[in-house]
């Protein structure tokens, strides 16, 4: 029997009544098997989970629950499993990040509405794991966040490659003639060959590694494969710990302090992570009330450098990063450079520091040492000046050093539409010194933000042996592609931002080195544009996506609705009994 809380559980207001209600909640849960005695003032820890045969990522959710439904019980307490939206950036339509704010809803009302005391959130897929943080976060109750885990490493023709790293490259191959369509097809089969995410560093792996650095996963839940046993292990491991949680009733707030913050944004400059970990962890901040804007990442960036080798930065995959000692082996540096808050609580209880201090780095080809890394000073850059005053950014770690100071003839796309249309045209007046604009593809323009930023290059240009240019828009780009490309543009053009007044052949200068994005054009030029200017139409007269669009925050502000910004707590709602 477990030990009952000192703090009258929330469950208890549901199943602790001697009413007739009690008779309802606690009989209808009776009709498949439950003995009475789980009623008894147990923790009842909700398995929130994101399994989705649409979300490939997810798929092997059950088995994942199943070992987190295992631990729940063996530590004494009552689990019950439920479903929110699943969003798989790999099948949505226009993109998963439009519904991010949705899900984080549904996650939020289902705890709040039900006799849950704590919840285990199975996440994966990009957008499932801010999903699930904002939502639970809001609520703010005990949480652990387990990873789904990443893919074993593609293989194909002898060689490793990387979810979506290699699907651009590749593809950029074929429109420049240089692979067949028949090989493009064969490597299908090779590149996704297990369950799990992306075993690049995109931003399913980045947030895996946030969800540990800001201490809402146990330690080693980063980087261990998907289909490796020890994945089931953590799973079980964390359903154990859940129910102590509760006991001590450890909450979300009492993890997700500044310092938290801090350590994470290190943590994703030290391991090459996706530009999408900006909007996701100043949403979460926003949630739980803490300050954190764009300069905190170029503050907190700065000095660090990429330690870890994987792609699309580098070499290597996921696979071979858990090989080499994983997350800890990073934060273990981390925190012997000074950078890490060291106190800073995490969900087992313990410090950041007292997980980490003792793991070792097995790989220095993977994981590098501090005074020899990978790639030096190569945190997120925040950029400033007139074309974007709220902001844009660029991960220097995957662009192409001589193009960090550029000055080019701006080639603009008003939307990804025309881009479509125009970009194979041989007869598009572009060269490899030219800026590429794309317009209209921010959070109120696609809508939903679409990760569409790192434009594929045109043909003309990919025929020379050219693999990279100058790339500027509101969009987002996948945390597996590389590039020198400007996002995140603030405010986007869809909102009346001086993106939208970019026209062809206006000079752009792009100096990454003094933070520095600039048109060049005059004011009174600009004015005279914005006057012509017309918003464009709304995407949706109904629905979630009017919603959407009539409340979503620039992505500055971490794209979250406006009415979302916050937490209302765990109080439990009132009844009408």
């Amino acid at each position: 029997m477990a030990k009952k809380s000192p703090k009258k559980l929330r469950s208890q207001s549901w199943f602790g009544r001697e009413d007739i209600y009690g008779f309802i909640y606690r009989s209808w849960v009776k009709n498949r098997g439950v003995p009475h005695d789980q009623f008894d003032g147990r923790p009842v820890i909700g398995i929130c989970n994101t399994w989705s045969e649409l979300t490939p990522c997810n798929t092997h959710f059950r088995v994942i629950a199943e070992h987190v439904k295992n631990g729940i019980l063996e530590a004494g307490g009552f689990p019950l499993e439920f479903p929110v939206m699943s969003l798989g950036e790999t099948l949505m339509r226009p993109t998963a990040m439009l519904f991010r704010n949705l899900a984080s809803m549904d996650v939020e009302e289902s705890i709040r509405a039900n006799p849950l005391d704590g919840v285990v959130l199975l996440v994966g897929c990009d957008k499932t794991t801010p999903s699930l943080l904002m939502g639970a976060a809001s609520v703010d109750v005990p949480a652990i966040a387990v990873s789904g885990g990443p893919m074993l490493s593609g293989k194909y023709r002898g060689t490793d490659i990387g979810s979506g790293t290699n699907t651009w490259s590749m593809s950029e191959d074929v429109r420049a003639g240089k692979m067949t369509q028949d090989e493009f097809h064969e490597a299908e089969s090779c590149m996704h060959r297990s369950h799990g995410s992306c075993m690049t560093m995109g931003t399913a792996s980045t947030m895996a590694c946030m969800v540990e650095a800001l201490g809402m996963g146990m330690p080693g839940n980063a980087a261990i494969p998907a289909v490796d046993a020890r994945r089931n292990v953590l799973a079980r491991m964390a359903g154990r710990r859940i129910v102590d949680m509760v006991k001590e009733d450890l909450t979300i707030s009492k993890i997700l302090k500044r310092e938290a913050f801090e350590n994470a944004i290190r943590t994703n400059a030290a391991i090459g992570g996706s530009t999408n970990a900006v909007i996701h962890l100043i949403a979460l901040a926003r949630r739980v009330g803490v300050e954190l804007d764009l300069d905190d990442w170029d503050k907190l960036g700065r000095g660090v450098h990429t330690l870890v080798n994987l792609m699309p930065s580098g070499k290597y995959l996921m696979e071979d990063f858990y090989y080499a000692g994983g997350l800890p082996a990073v934060l273990r540096t981390l925190g012997e450079q000074g950078l890490l808050h060291k106190k800073a609580l995490t969900v087992n209880g313990k410090t950041i520091w007292d997980n980490n201090k003792k793991t070792e780095c097995f790989n220095r080809d993977v994981i590098t040492p501090f005074d020899k890394p990978f790639k030096k000073n190569t945190g997120i850059a925040v950029l400033r000046g007139n074309l974007c005053p709220d902001g844009a950014i660029i991960k220097p770690s995957a662009a192409t050093p001589r193009l960090m100071k550029h000055r080019g003839r701006a080639v603009v796309f008003e939307n990804i539409g025309e881009f479509h249309r125009r970009i194979d045209d041989p007869k598009l007046d572009i060269d490899e010194n030219c800026v590429m604009v794309l317009k209209n593809c921010g959070p109120k323009g696609y809508p939903g933000m679409a990760e569409v930023g790192n434009m594929p290059l045109p043909p003309k240009v990919l025929k020379k042996g050219i693999t990279d240019m100058v790339r500027i828009s509101d969009a987002r780009m996948s945390g597996t592609a590389y590039g020198t490309v400007v996002l995140h543009i603030a405010p986007e053009a869809a909102a009346g931002g001086a993106l939208a007044l970019v026209e062809n052949g206006d000079m752009i200068e792009l100096d990454v080195a003094k933070r520095r994005l600039h048109l060049d054009v005059p004011e009174k030029e600009l004015a005279r544009r914005k006057k012509k200017w017309k918003a464009p139409a709304a995407p949706m007269s109904r629905g979630y996506t009017k919603l959407y669009v009539d409340h979503v925050l620039q992505a500055n502000q971490g794209a979250d609705l406006d009415f979302l910004v916050g937490a209302s707590g765990a109080k439990v709602p009132k009844d009408n009994h």
